[in-house]
């Protein structure tokens, strides 16, 4: 949801600085429309900061033994780069 809200705020933004051409006193646009570009870029590189941090995969081994059952849960997390030479 980040990313689409980086975005979205960036392309607000753009079309407030670049595409609108209305004069109003009490407020510039064009100054509103780049700081709504520079919060998109913000906003839209944490989410691809935040969705690569979260890639993670679980590993259970379930082991059997003679007087019962004997449960091992390990838990591995891989991050992006470990997997790109597979």
């Amino acid at each position: 949801m980040s990313i689409g809200g980086g975005i979205a705020l960036f392309v607000i933004g753009a079309i407030l600085a670049f595409a609108v051409n209305v004069d109003v006193q009490w407020v510039n646009l064009d100054l509103i429309g780049y700081i709504l570009m520079g919060a998109g870029v913000l906003v839209f590189l944490i989410g691809i900061i935040l969705v690569a941090r979260r890639r993670r995969s679980d590993t259970v081994t379930h082991t059997t033994t003679d007087g019962g059952e004997r449960v091992t849960r390990r838990s591995t997390s891989t991050r992006a780069d470990d997997t790109e030479g597979m």
